[in-house]
């Protein structure tokens, strides 16, 4: 497991965004490199995002020894002293950490921590944090709810948040917890980080390997503890009973041989009269199911020998057909000529009253043609005596003014 960066915004004593990115100089070819700074400025917040990001914990958090204290936060809520929210800037509204890293399967991941406010307003109530992993590469997110994400995670780093901050992280007073662990805990810490812990699987095996075989053994030389070699007389004697045992063995073998092949021959006979019994149930089914089709029998060949009129019928049926739409077009046809008939019988309605009102307008323009012509008249006047009556009113406005 490698870090590759550490990310944050709003953690502690640092505000805002903050990132340290191991990838690009100076820290990349730094080596060994110290986080100094005077108490406050944040040395321990970003080990802190580190912690938060992979494990939803921090090491000063958890060394809150203080058990059932609630601390004041907003309004009336409370939060326990051992709560990783604690760890948001007071008077911001959303704070996270995030940190990319190389798995110990190669692959680069991130992992983020983030928590908010309602509605990311610095007097709004805390709301539950969010642990997420994903693939550098590709985005993909890994786990669904925070419990599979931490598992996730821990397969990844291959540590736990205790072995984490006992070995890779190291908080302050917290050295003497790693060199006070007893000899199998710090084994197992140091085969984690080395990678050694698979020759510990080797030597397993091997030592188990070796118990077997060494079982075995003691067990042949048990057997061969009690066994002791016979005479001459005792021996022929026995070679003599084992040859007659081989003999009658043989003989056997051969008699079990042919009972064998008799017994294959009756099992294949009463197959063959099941078979039979089978093949002559089948037949009468057949001959009953015969019998009960006769009747559709009949009727298909009366259907078989009406096929050749299928065509006059089929013929017939269209030409119906044909004739039920002709009819249908000559009803319409019908309809929309007596439409026509009631419409032309209205426009001729329409055309009677607009001719009287021809008539009426001619009558009317008729009788007003001679107000007309006076009025042009008229209007002729005006044309005339406009001029002198301006004159005059001007000379009347002077003389009024005089």
């Amino acid at each position: 497991m490698r870090i590759l960066t550490i990310r944050g915004k709003n953690l502690a004593s640092l505000a805002g965004d903050f990132e340290l990115d191991f990838r690009q100089n100076p820290l990349a070819t730094a080596g060994l490199f110290a986080i100094c700074g005077p108490t406050g400025s944040g040395k321990s917040t970003l080990l802190d995002a580190l912690c938060l990001a992979l494990y939803d914990e921090t090491p000063r958090l958890t060394r809150a020894t203080v058990k059932g204290v609630s601390l004041p936060d907003v309004g009336k809520d409370t939060i326990t002293p051992q709560d990783s929210r604690n760890l948001l800037r007071r008077g911001t509204g959303e704070g996270f950490a995030e940190v990319d890293f190389v798995g110990n399967d190669g692959i680069e991941y991130n992992a983020r921590w983030s928590v908010r406010r309602a509605q990311s307003k610095p007097g709004g109530k805390l709301q539950n944090s969010e642990l997420i992993l994903k693939t550098l590469d590709s985005g993909q997110p890994i786990g669904r709810g925070k419990t599979e994400v931490q598992q996730a995670i821990r397969d990844r780093v291959g540590l736990s948040f205790s072995q984490f901050t006992r070995t890779v992280l190291l908080a302050q007073n917290e050295f003497a917890a790693f060199l006070k662990a007893n000899d199998n805990e710090r084994a197992e810490l140091l085969e984690k980080l080395t990678g050694l812990d698979i020759y510990t699987t080797i030597s397993e095996g091997a030592f188990k390997r070796a118990k077997a075989e060494q079982d075995a053994l003691n067990e042949l030389n048990n057997r061969l503890t009690g066994q002791q070699p016979l005479d001459d007389e005792a021996r022929v004697l026995l070679e003599q009973t084992l040859t007659a045992a081989k003999t009658e063995t043989a003989t056997l073998e051969q008699r079990k041989s042919e009972l064998e092949s008799q017994q294959r021959w009756h099992q294949q006979w009463r197959q063959f009269q099941q078979q039979e019994q089978q093949a002559l149930g089948t037949v009468q089914n057949a001959c009953a199911a015969q019998q009960t089709a006769s009747h559709r029998q009949q009727q298909l060949n009366q259907v078989e020998t009406v096929q050749a009129a299928r065509p006059f019928v089929i013929e017939v049926d269209r030409t119906a057909q044909e004739v039920d739409q002709r009819r249908q077009v000559v009803q319409s046809a019908e309809q929309q000529r007596d439409e026509a008939q009631r419409l032309l019988q209205q426009a001729e309605a329409a055309r009677t009253q607009a001719d009287q009102v021809v008539k009426a307008a001619e009558q009317q323009r008729t009788d007003a043609s001679d107000a007309l012509n006076q009025a042009r008249r008229l209007d002729t006047e005006i044309n005339t005596i406009t001029p002198g009556h301006g004159r005059s009113a001007n000379a009347l406005q002077e003389a009024r003014q005089a």
